[in-house]
């Protein structure tokens, strides 16, 4: 891989049992993983980008693109999709033998960090989720920026007005932070023939649909009570997308959470809260040195 101005790694794409991972690289030191949200033109670096050239500052910083999402392989097993994002990043750090990382994850990626925990702890350092998804799930009726987000790509299909909507009234507390330049780019990205054929994150469906439902609500799994990795929670007191409480459900749960409720922030923090962010994150993993 080759440098950029910024220090961030071009990226390059391995393999990852049948599928291509791609990810890049910044920094040196205790690696951390950063694991996008799920939202239409998702990727690694785009929804990282105000925290990667600061934490790589004291850390080795990996940011995959997720399967389904950016430049990696477009399957995911819908079966089971937060045990599949979790193999597969997990299976990412074998190929690359990092024995064990910190992992930050956010929505979707939060969820599949969790899991990661769950199924294989000895990968994981410590945790950090913000808003992560599979958080009581099954308990209340989805709400509206969920639905937005699930129904990206059904009806008429994709629109960047569909996008720009969901980006300005759901995904952030201040909709004039979202740019156009942002809305086309992740536009362009949501349209990808094999995303839009086959979009990674839907509502279960066919005669599995409620066990998959409750496979992916950790409130339902035992194992949740077991994750003693020292943990940090962030939530936006505003999120539109998951609810705040599922922080605290987290915090009752887990023998070793803390929370930290963001005000007027909405489901993107680490983006809309960059500075504020960038500061716990360092504090919290400084710890384990």
């Amino acid at each position: 891989m080759t440098s950029t101005d910024n220090g961030v790694e071009a990226g390059r794409t391995v393999r990852v049992g049948d599928r291509d991972i791609f990810y890049t690289e910044a920094g040196s030191g205790p690696a951390v993983v950063l694991l996008h949200g799920g939202g239409p033109g998702a990727s690694g670096l785009s929804n990282y980008s105000r925290n990667i050239e600061v934490l790589a500052r004291r850390f080795r910083v990996i940011v995959p693109d997720l399967p389904g999402y950016g430049r990696s392989s477009k399957r995911v097993d819908q079966s089971d999709p937060f045990g599949d994002l979790a193999a597969a990043f997990g299976g990412l750090l074998d190929v690359l033998e990092v024995p064990r990382a910190h992992l930050i994850g956010n929505s979707y990626g939060g969820a599949a960090a969790l899991r990661l925990a769950m199924d294989r702890p000895e990968q994981a350092e410590r945790l950090i989720l913000m808003g992560p998804g599979g958080i009581g799930t099954t308990r209340s009726l989805p709400t509206e920026g969920l639905r937005a987000l699930l129904s990206y790509y059904t009806g008429a299909g994709p629109s960047r007005e569909k996008l720009a909507r969901f980006l300005r009234e759901h995904l952030v507390y201040d909709a004039a932070t979202i740019t156009e330049d942002m809305i086309d780019a992740r536009y362009r990205a949501s349209l990808d023939p094999e995303v839009t054929a086959n979009p990674p994150l839907r509502r279960p469906s066919g005669p599995a649909a409620l066990r998959t439902l409750w496979r992916m609500d950790f409130t339902r799994d035992p194992r949740l009570r077991s994750v003693a990795h020292r943990t940090l929670v962030i939530w936006g007191e505003a999120d539109r997308v998951n609810r705040p409480g599922g922080g605290r459900m987290l915090a009752e749960r887990m023998p070793n959470c803390d929370l930290y409720l963001a005000a007027r922030t909405g489901h993107w923090v680490q983006w809309e809260r960059a500075d504020l962010f960038n500061d716990l994150v360092g504090a919290f993993l400084d710890e384990s040195r």
